[in-house]
């Protein structure tokens, strides 16, 4: 019946009246009448027809109404997004209690304006299920303010019967269908803790992005099930070939200061034919997370491990991210073994993929190992294992060729890192260090991932893929355009763009002061890496079959992928029933996890940023040197050494009156016709920062300094 409707409102192109559209679909009958109704009333909610003031219906498109997903300005303007990329532009007081991320009917007050302006009637959707805020009481009454700042509403809590509540209380709230005041209601879900309790600004940041920190109860009743050592028996079980007993080989992790869920070990020996073997040796997490389990649902839902400055949220519990699954030293552990014969080039020329038993030597730190292999020193414990460590750095370089001759992009691009006090405050804010070993264990897992990848791809087996697609020849132009306005010309062909012209356009830039600028520019041209059922291989590392095998304690797409090694090469064989069932559950673990991976990187991203503004917040006054490394009509930003970013507020520039020039990416004086633009270093001073809205405002030093003067 919907699609009847439709077909005569389109033939019609007008506004039909219920009886009218009845009569030209000959309905006779009460309950005819009633389908109809029905109909209508979904194809309303659909946003496929429109109803007018007066009951009549049209379609949506011949109305003066659009549709679409608001989203809303610091300043409170926003703006909807249709379907078709156009947007509409609606103030603040036509946004009728819709919020950031609605989805919304819109009626268009102003054709001729650019964009169009239109007025919210209707709010379809809220985009926003959840939220996390601060409660407080108004007359009497609680209602939350969200931690969003586009969310600009504050929520009304219907009930009052919260006990111990009060003005400062971080919450998590589930919002509730709007009346027809349009009005911002929800209910308490979770009690946070109190804003000044000491870890409560992360545990509310996670709590936005739905990542919590315990278990269900069904979980850790499974987790008391699971050993927590390797028993003779299992080891019999598993130990068919004497390959699989790796116990007495020398093998060893490599992992930072304070890792505890160790994924890899690896080994390595010179074969007498001039070629390397190389072990990779993975933890057998799927041994022990059995598929459909309350324990594999629950990492499934979660996805990864999450990193923060100063906890990590883990996929499984620590029972077994830091227990029976961990490669600990010293003791026996299940392991997936990929065992690569590579040769003076770094191909892979044979390999195996097996289960395995292995006893790692020594938990390393990279820290140690780099001072073997950066400075010869060698630490304590370490004198049986330094030359091994040396024939891996010597293969590492090998693969490392091997890769960048492919077209593999290094953008060399610093990562902060957040150091905090016993009570979870920053102190200090540092690079962290990449040095050989770092780049050692990159590599090998590489060769690792790609192996493992390739041969279920040639098998035609179903796998979840780590994919990584080209970039748009938009993006690369508006790259290119910006790499002109600061004066510097790529010499490279143009006509396609492949992993070997990124590598060649990053390589001619090296040399440039603003050579950070532009490879961090370059990375955000690109595509984000994601996982998929389909494989169109990685451009990032110039691979053209790649997955994700090296961490199934803190990544469930390696999980899956131990999972198709368990079905497909461990079995003694598989049904064409088991093979549909995995195809049809693999792509929504990959889309899935890509969604959670991206909400990990905003998470890990957003709590970096607060603890910025915090760490700030005792160096106010303070004088730093930074470099611009974003204009925009408002400011620009300054970015310190160890790479936290302020903004120099226009308005702050008191020696002349600036100008924003979009198409130099500068700002340019009136009198003086000087300016700041991309890449210039500044001297800066941190006039404030906000913890709460993650922000950091510096103020140019000759600024300040005049302003004193004045005073």
């Amino acid at each position: 019946m919907e699609e009847k409707i439709l077909e005569i409102l389109n033939q019609e192109r007008r506004a039909l009246g219920v009886h009218e559209i009845e009569t030209i679909m000959k309905l006779g009958t009460a309950d005819d009448l009633k389908e109809l109704l029905k109909a209508l009333n979904q194809l309303e909610v659909d946003t496929k027809i429109y109803r007018t003031k007066h009951g009549n219906y049209m379609l949506f498109e011949d109305s003066n109404s659009r549709v679409g997903i608001l989203s809303v300005t610091s300043k409170g303007t926003g703006y909807v997004m249709q379907e078709n990329g156009e947007e509409i532009k609606v103030y603040e007081e036509h946004l009728n209690g819709a919020v950031h991320k609605d989805k919304v009917i819109v009626n268009i007050i102003d054709k001729n304006a650019e964009p169009m302006v239109g007025e919210v009637i209707r709010i379809v959707e809220r985009g926003v299920k959840q939220l996390v805020g601060t409660v407080f009481y108004k007359h009497g009454k609680i209602f939350v303010k969200p931690d969003d700042t586009k969310i600009m509403k504050s929520v009304r809590i219907d009930v009052n019967y919260y006990a111990n509540l009060v003005d400062g209380h971080k919450v998590v709230v589930k919002l509730l269908s709007p009346t027809k005041e349009l009005d911002y209601r929800g209910e308490i879900i979770k009690v946070i803790g109190h804003i000044n309790d000491p870890g409560v600004d992360i545990l509310s940041i996670m709590a936005k992005y739905e990542i919590s920190d315990a278990f269900p109860e069904e979980v850790m009743e499974e987790v008391a099930t699971i050993p927590d050592r390797v028993t003779e028996e299992e080891i019999k079980k598993r130990v068919k070939d004497p390959k699989q007993d790796l116990r007495d080989k020398v093998i060893f992790t490599i992992d930072g200061n304070d890792t505890k869920d160790i994924d890899d070990a690896i080994s390595l020996t010179k074969l007498e034919n001039g070629n390397y073997e190389l072990g990779v040796h993975i933890a057998d997490v799927s041994y022990y997370v059995k598929e459909d389990s309350a324990l594999d649902k629950e990492a499934a839902s979660r996805g990864t491990s999450v990193y923060l400055a100063d906890r990590v949220t883990p996929m499984l519990p620590h029972e077994l991210s830091n227990g029976i699954c961990s490669l600990n030293p010293g003791v026996d552990r299940l392991a997936m073994t990929c065992m690569m014969e590579i040769d003076p080039n770094g191909n892979v020329v044979t390999y195996d993929i097996f289960d395995s038993v292995i006893r790692s030597r020594i938990q390393m730190t990279y820290d140690k190992v780099n001072s073997i292999l950066e400075r010869n020193e060698i630490p304590e414990g370490y004198e049986d294992y330094a030359d091994t460590l040396k024939l891996m750095a010597e293969l590492a370089s090998i693969l490392r060729k091997n890769k960048t001759e492919k077209g593999y992009i290094d953008f060399e691009l610093e990562e902060p890192k957040i150091v905090v006090n016993e009570k979870g405050e920053a102190i200090d804010v540092v690079l962290r260090n990449r040095g050989v070993g770092e780049n050692l264990i990159e590599d090998f897992m590489i060769v690792a991932n790609e192996t493992v990848a390739s041969h279920f791809y040639y098998m035609d087996y179903p796998l979840v893929y780590r994919v990584h697609g080209e970039p748009s020849e938009e993006k690369m132009t508006n790259f290119l355009h910006l790499v002109s306005v600061l004066g510097y010309q790529i010499h490279a062909n143009m006509n396609k763009v492949t992993p070997k012209l990124i590598q060649e356009i990053l390589n001619q830039l090296k040399d440039k002061k603003e050579y950070y600028i532009l490879s961090s520019q370059m990375l955000r041209s690109m595509q984000k890496a994601v996982y998929d059922t389909t494989n169109i291989g990685h451009f990032g590392l110039a691979s053209k079959i790649y997955c994700h095998f090296t961490s199934p304690i803190r990544r469930y797409p390696d999980l899956t992928v131990h999972r198709s090694i368990r079905k497909c090469l461990l079995t003694e064989g598989v049904s064409v029933d088991d093979i549909k069932r995995w195809q049809s559950k693999l792509p929504l673990y990959a889309e899935h996890s890509s969604e959670r991976e991206r909400a990990s990187v905003d998470c890990e991203r957003e709590v970096d940023d607060m603890k910025m503004a915090e760490y700030m917040l005792s160096h106010i006054g303070e004088e730093f040197k930074g470099i611009i490394t974003t204009v925009m009509s408002f400011g620009f930003f300054v970015q310190l050494p160890n790479m936290i970013e302020g903004l120099v507020h226009v308005e702050s520039l008191k020696d002349d009156y600036y100008t924003y020039d979009e198409s130099t990416f500068s700002f340019i004086g009136k009198r003086n016709k000087r300016g700041y633009r991309l890449g210039d270093e500044v001297e800066v001073v941190a006039i404030s920062a906000n913890k709460e809205e993650h922000t950091i405002d510096f103020a140019l030093k000759k600024d300040v300094q005049d302003e004193k003067e004045k005073n």
